[in-house]
């Protein structure tokens, strides 16, 4: 099961949680349940309450600023929706821009996610040497984008419009 979404009171999202520990925080009334699960509830002897996809803590809490979300296969992955950059299909390899061997780092604006098959065939060349343009240029994620991005849209299906807007 899928982590539990944590925002700031202000409605910022700040981490994520396991899913028991976002029920231990609505149990002890220092996050309220912003979005649960349809079908999906957390029973015990003297509760039964939905389990929580997305929960709001009840006091802000101040977090240092973060400039950028930290670089990771995974991230690259998650952000590129796990389809090549190459020919649009399920991506499973993190592939360099620049490759290493020609001094590419493991960056966000130099690795984009690739099929195995289209990582093995542009080796360690860059696409205009390979012939092989990118059909989307890579991006650095906000940390918030990175977190959201992480839980996945298809677990969330459309964002709810209060998560979607600016905090006040």
């Amino acid at each position: 099961m899928r982590d539990t979404l944590v925002l700031n009171a202000s409605f910022e999202p700040l981490s994520t949680v396991t899913l028991n520990r976002a029920v231990v925080l609505v149990l002890q009334d220092k996050a309220v349940v912003e979005q649960s699960h349809p079908e999906l509830r957390m029973r015990g002897a003297a509760v039964d309450i939905p389990a929580p996809r997305v929960i709001r803590l009840c006091r802000y809490v101040r977090v240092p600023f973060r400039r950028q979300a930290p670089w990771s296969r995974r991230g690259v992955l998650v952000r590129d929706r796990h389809r090549c950059a190459y020919c649009g299909r399920r991506a499973t390899t993190v592939d360099h821009v620049v490759p290493r061997s020609q001094g590419g780092q493991d960056t966000w604006l130099n690795t984009v996610a690739s099929c195995a098959q289209d990582n093995h065939r542009k080796a360690n060349r860059t696409p205009e040497e390979a012939g092989m343009p990118l059909l989307r240029l890579p991006f650095e994620p906000s940390p918030a984008d990175a977190m959201l991005l992480s839980l996945g849209n298809e677990d969330f299906g459309a964002l709810p419009e209060w998560l979607a807007q600016p905090a006040a």
